[in-house]
């Protein structure tokens, strides 16, 4: 059978240009996250965009780190490019709306696809096997789910492979076969890896918070920065943990070479570190190739919070930018400035609370300074920004000053426990603000000296 697969596989073997030349103008291409980007394909497609080729055409990239060539105004102004989670490369074209922001929850990305008609995906693979199948490796995101969804339903899908013999053969749901590709090129790049964030002493006070609350035999969601760093390092002495979530991360090996991750006491996907992206250093990458305790599935199966709810004791845990008083939540923006996305947290915060025992975390710090040295608080009044996550659906409100949960609180119960855990400076002047909106009794006496954190 070998044979007959490497026949197939040479017949749709193009050069990069020749497969660009195989995207025709008004296709509707989805592009996967970070090392799932073909990077050399897409450069050949980047300069058919700036020939002007493909006007009529749409792009829908989940995390550009792989192909800045795209963010350049000459490529991105010359088609509609929608970010569904914008990167350093692209903000700059976001903030002057050349840049499309897609405001989506990972779940509902290939639905709403392919409620879009989108024809056309690229996607990074690991080398053929001997039975004709490539692992989709290291990004399983929106562009797997979409066009799974599109051959079970027989619509139409031109389905483009960059091989890279450096991608790692991941197992789980992930996987296309030679008979379902319309082209493969061949491109050996060296994947992409994330430097790690440095841990602050904010991140250190955040983590012992949250962690404190994370029982033996979780199942725990981690994002990739500073605070899920600080939050792995604090879980060390926990007993079999559990991994099901959007990104496999640095902190997630950690977490395995402690012994602290198990994934024995999970209740769905037993034994398995189940995600949809990894990303990080390249240890993590040796590590996932070709591991049976590691699986790589479609956002649309990892981000479904009724999967999410399998799991008892889910903790899903994410990073914010702003809250305010009532507990609306900004996670993708600097007010209505754009700046990344909302990726999955939406869907970890809904299944966490589906999940029996189950908790969901959300985190800032309670302050910035400006470049002028001022100090202000990220904690306000009443935000001024696009909300991401609704008052209704928080649960769990950290930064350094303490860890609070407003899930049914009422809007006085919420003023309170949310002034404990802002910066000491602002509490006179949110109680000030609180009482001039009538959230609380003008004639209330808060002593914000000394709040304490209520969990």
């Amino acid at each position: 059978m070998y044979e007959q697969w490497q026949k197939l596989y040479e017949e749709k073997l193009k050069t990069p240009e020749e497969a660009a030349r195989m995207i025709v103008n008004g296709d509707k291409i989805s592009l996967p996250t970070a090392n799932g980007t073909p990077r050399v394909l897409w450069q050949a497609i980047a300069k058919r965009i700036a020939n002007g080729e493909l006007r009529d055409s749409e792009l829908t990239v989940g995390l550009n780190l792989n192909a800045p060539f795209l963010c350049t105004p000459e490529v991105a102004s010359q088609i509609h490019y929608r970010a569904g989670y914008i990167s350093p490369f692209e903000r700059p074209l976001a903030q002057k709306g050349i840049l499309d922001p897609w405001p989506v929850r990972f779940f509902d990305i290939p639905r709403t696809m392919m409620d879009s008609d989108y024809n056309a995906v690229t996607m990074t693979a690991s080398p053929m096997d001997e039975n004709g199948w490539f692992s989709c490796a290291l990004n399983c995101t929106h562009s797997y789910s979409l066009t799974r969804r599109a051959i079970k339903l027989g619509k139409p899908m031109k389905i483009f492979l960059e091989v890279n013999k450096n991608a790692p053969r991941v197992y789980g749901h992930n996987h296309f076969h030679i008979s379902e590709v319309t082209a493969v090129n061949e491109a050996d790049w060296d994947l992409i890896s994330l430097p790690r964030a440095e841990i602050t002493k904010e991140d250190v006070a955040i983590a012992g918070y949250i962690a404190e609350q994370i029982p033996d035999g979780a199942c725990v969601q981690l994002g990739i920065g500073g605070l899920p760093d600080a939050v792995g390092k604090q879980l060390t002495h926990k007993k079999d943990l559990g991994c099901h979530t959007e990104m496999i991360v640095d902190a997630y090996l950690d977490l395995y070479k402690s012994g602290a991750l198990t994934n024995r006491r999970k209740t769905f996907m037993e034994d398995k570190m189940v995600g949809s992206i990894v990303i990080g250093q390249p240890d993590l990458y040796k590590f996932v190739d070709q591991n049976p305790g590691v699986e790589v599935h479609g956002i649309d199966f990892c981000a479904d919070p009724a999967n999410i709810a399998k799991h008892d004791n889910f903790m899903a845990i994410n990073a914010i930018t702003e809250c305010d008083l009532g507990g609306q939540c900004i996670s993708e923006s600097m007010g209505i400035v754009p700046f990344s996305g909302i990726g999955g947290q939406a869907d970890f915060v809904q299944g966490a609370w589906q999940s029996k025992g189950g908790k969901a975390f959300l985190a800032l710090y309670s302050s910035y300074t400006d470049k002028k040295g001022e100090l202000h608080s990220k904690i306000s009044p009443v935000v001024n920004g696009w909300v991401g996550i609704t008052r209704w659906d928080v649960q769990f409100l950290a930064t350094e000053y303490g860890c609070v949960y407003i899930k049914g609180a009422s809007m006085r119960e919420r003023v309170q426990r949310i002034v404990s855990i802002a910066h000491p400076d602002f509490r006179d002047w949110l109680v000030h603000e609180a009482k001039r909106m009538n959230l609380i009794d003008s004639a209330s006496d808060v002593n914000t000296r000394h709040m304490r954190r209520a969990i």
